[in-house]
C-alpha cells in the first residue's frame, strides 16, 4: 500500500496543543478539567494518554477534534489553527484529516460493515481499494462484510469503527480507549496496526489507554493529573 508522500517535516509538529484550558459551571461552582495543557506530537510519532478516569482525557480528545471550544489556548493540526476556524471548517477537518474512533461505535445500521469500512473514505474522496483489503484482513473483518452491524458483536462493531478511522489515512488518530471491547490478543493488533499507520504515512495517534500493557506499545506516554499533563 503506497500512502504517497510523507506529510510533515523533521522538527515540525503535526499536532500543537498549547496552555489548553477548558472548564465547566457545575451546581457548585466552575470545575476546572484542564488546565494550560501544552503537548507536542511529531509526524509519525505515537503517544498514549493515561490518568484516572473523570482526569480529563477525553475531554482533550474532544476539544483536539473540534468537538468543544476551549476556554483558553490553541490546537494546531499540521499548522493549522483550529480556534480560527469556523464550524463548518473544524467539521471539514474532522472529515478530511481526523480518524475518530470514539466509545460509541456510530455505525450507520443501514449500511453493510464493508460500506461501513469504507464510508469516511468515499466521503473524503480518498478510498484505496487495496488499503480497504489490507485493513479488512488485519482487522479480520473479511468475512463479515456483508452483514449489518446489528449481526455484529460489540468487539467486531468496534473493530470496523477503527477500520472507518483508519480508511481515511488521516493526517491524525484520536483514539478514546479503542480497545475497550477487544480481548487482549486483538488489542494487541489493533494497537500495532494504528502503530504501522503512524509509522507509514508520517500521521500522529494520541491514544487513551487504561492499560499500562498497551501504553508501553507507543512511543511514548503522557499522564493526565489534577488538569495537568505530566
Amino acid at each position: 500500500m503506497a500512502f504517497g508522500s510523507e506529510r510533515g517535516q523533521t522538527g515540525h509538529a503535526m499536532l500543537t496543543v498549547s496552555k489548553l484550558s477548558k472548564s465547566y459551571k457545575i451546581p457548585q461552582g466552575e470545575l476546572s478539567v484542564l488546565r494550560e495543557i501544552d503537548l507536542n506530537v511529531a509526524p509519525g510519532e505515537s503517544v498514549a494518554l493515561t490518568g484516572e478516569s473523570g482526569s480529563g482525557k477525553s475531554t482533550l480528545l474532544h476539544l483536539i477534534a473540534g468537538l468543544d471550544d476551549p476556554d483558553d489556548g490553541d490546537i494546531a493540526l499540521d499548522g493549522a489553527v483550529l480556534s480560527r476556524l469556523s464550524e463548518s471548517g473544524r467539521a471539514l477537518i474532522r472529515r478530511d484529516r481526523f480518524g475518530l474512533v470514539f466509545q460509541q461505535f456510530n455505525l450507520i445500521p443501514s449500511l453493510k460493515v464493508g460500506d461501513n469500512l469504507a464510508f469516511q473514505a468515499r466521503i473524503a474522496g480518498r478510498f484505496d481499494s487495496s488499503w480497504h483489503s489490507e485493513l479488512a484482513e488485519r482487522l479480520r473483518l473479511s468475512e463479515l462484510l456483508q452483514r449489518y452491524p446489528e449481526q455484529l458483536s460489540g468487539g467486531q462493531q468496534q473493530r470496523v469503527a477503527i477500520g472507518r478511522a483508519l480508511a481515511i489515512k488521516p493526517a491524525f488518530v484520536l483514539a478514546d480507549e479503542p480497545t475497550g471491547n477487544l480481548d487482549e490478543t486483538t488489542a494487541d493488533e489493533v494497537v500495532r496496526l494504528m502503530r504501522d499507520l503512524v509509522v507509514r504515512s508520517g500521521c500522529g495517534l494520541l491514544m487513551v489507554t487504561h492499560s499500562t500493557r498497551l501504553a508501553a506499545l507507543l512511543d511514548r506516554r503522557v499522564h493526565l493529573t489534577a488538569g495537568r499533563l505530566t
